[in-house]
């Protein structure tokens, strides 16, 4: 797997050809109020909420108000966040046969980085009384709220990946490839294991089948977005990636040392890829299978990967637990208990 912190140009005491925070010591301070209004306003405006059991749908129709402010710090090259935000926003909602249209209010007080995004308060409100509103309400108190806080878990991804690109500055002589990489939030680099044997097309590979099963402090929806959608991928794999989430959609992580292709993908229940390392035998693919179960306070995710090379058995299983289970908990605090 991947060796740390091997020429990481953060711990070298050097100078900067252009003497800019030499190795990142001084604290620099990036205002983040703007690019976070923008980022909330595309994440809440216009989301649909529907169920299609009970036929209840809700639509955010516009943000009565956004408050607050976001900053992003660099110091010794480690980033720090602050933001704190209080959001009101309008919806209008139907349910049953009627069609009559509801209108009511959500309250977010407490968007800020000393709460985990599951505990931000939804406070729902609604204009007017009766037993279509109370259905509404109860929907946005319990699915709607579920949603926003989704949204919420994205902006905090995104704000930490996307706008902070940039604040770590590289060394002098740091190649073209180590370049890309100066954005991460830690030192993390999915770096191939080259294999002593050269293998090229025709050869016969040896393969052998990788079984795991890890329980994740989140639901199963939770975890699903954190494969599926694109800004939180970007945020646990700590890089530029590259993500078409459909049948047949391509995927490259880790600056392409993990690629790929979606196979199946059914929401919340299974996701079936073609996947493969750098260093495997060119144009060699596995077959990884995601299973995802509800255990009601947690979520278990099955993962049943076939045509793995012999030799590079260990090499894929370490990269999995690193880089993508470990990750996706530290990054979205799914080994906390949910509330």
């Amino acid at each position: 797997m991947a060796k740390w912190g091997e020429g990481d140009p953060r711990w070298i005491v050097e100078e900067r050809p252009d003497a800019t925070n030499v190795n990142n010591w001084h604290w620099t301070e990036k205002d983040a109020t703007p690019w976070s209004k923008d980022k909330l306003k595309s994440l809440l405006s216009n989301l649909v909420i529907k169920d299609e059991a009970t036929s209840a749908k809700c639509t955010i129709t516009d943000i009565d108000k956004l408050e607050g402010e976001a900053v992003a710090n660099n110091r010794k090259a480690k980033l720090i966040f602050f933001y704190e935000w209080t959001i009101d926003l309008n919806w209008t909602g139907t349910v049953g046969e009627s069609g009559e249209e509801i209108k009511g209010k959500v309250h977010i007080p407490n968007l800020s980085e000393e709460n985990d995004p599951r505990e931000v308060d939804v406070e729902v409100t609604v204009s007017t009384s009766g037993n279509e509103a109370d259905k509404l309400k109860e929907f946005m108190r319990k699915t709607g709220a579920k949603k926003i806080r989704e949204q919420m878990t994205t902006y905090i991804a995104t704000l930490k990946e996307e706008f902070s690109q940039g604040m770590i500055l590289p060394k002098k002589e740091e190649t073209t490839k180590a370049a890309v990489n100066k954005t991460n939030v830690t030192s993390r680099v999915f770096t191939p294991v080259q294999s002593k044997e050269t293998k090229g097309l025709g050869v016969k590979i040896e393969t052998t089948t990788l079984k795991d099963e890890l329980n994740f402090k989140c639901t199963v929806n939770e975890l699903y977005n954190a494969l599926t959608i694109p800004e939180m991928v970007q945020a646990f794999t700590r890089g530029p990636i590259k993500m078409d989430v459909e049948k047949g959609g391509k995927f490259s992580f880790f600056n392409g040392f993990v690629c790929g292709s979606f196979v199946d993908i059914v929401p919340n229940e299974k996701l079936v890829q073609k996947w493969r390392l750098k260093s495997w035998p060119d144009e060699h693919y596995s077959t990884v299978t995601f299973t995802f179960k509800d255990k009601g306070d947690s979520a278990d995710l099955i993962v049943h990967q076939t045509g793995v090379p012999t030799s590079n058995l260990e090499e894929t299983k370490q990269g999995w637990h690193r880089y993508y289970w470990e990750s996706i908990r530290q990054t979205f605090g799914f080994g906390a208990p949910i509330l």
